[in-house]
């Protein structure tokens, strides 16, 4: 996919089932055929009730689910403590939540390949503030924040 491709855009919970499922390390297509023909986890770790995205955005938008599984997707909208439960399905990490009124943010360590996909799938209105710079391979430090607090 290039950069100037359009990328479906899904709902958080769809994001975050669609993540969580990803976690089970599954390839691209058996994660699209498990989905469409319903086999799926029922119990486990995962509190997710899986079959809201078989019975929902892949059987009701097919073109859209399968796009975002391989070709990657942007959020529709974000919220803040969605947005830390993303990080922590998709990344494997518990990030820090910050609800002060004027101040809320979510604080994670991010690889630059991490920072960058979080970034494609962040919904219009979130962004990525560098707290502590990546060092070459290793992670820096960001905070994700809404578009009111970076004037």
């Amino acid at each position: 996919m290039t950069e100037s491709t359009k990328r479906v855009r899904i709902s958080q919970w769809d994001a975050l089932l669609l993540e969580s499922l990803r976690s089970l390390g599954w390839s691209q297509e058996e994660l699209i055929r498990r989905v469409q023909q319903n086999e799926l986890p029922t119990d486990g770790p995962s509190d997710f009730d899986y079959a809201e995205l078989a019975t929902g955005l892949a059987t009701k938008e097919p073109e859209v689910f399968v796009s975002a599984v391989t070709d990657g997707y942007q959020i529709k909208y974000n919220t803040i403590r969605g947005i830390r439960s993303w990080i922590a399905v998709a990344f494997g990490r518990e990030p820090e939540l910050s609800l002060e009124e004027g101040g809320e943010a979510v604080t994670s360590e991010l690889t630059k390949a991490e920072y960058d996909r979080l970034g494609r799938v962040l919904s219009l209105g979130w962004f990525i503030q560098e707290v502590r710079p990546t060092a070459g391979e290793t992670s820096g430090l960001y905070r994700i924040v809404p578009a009111s607090q970076t004037n």
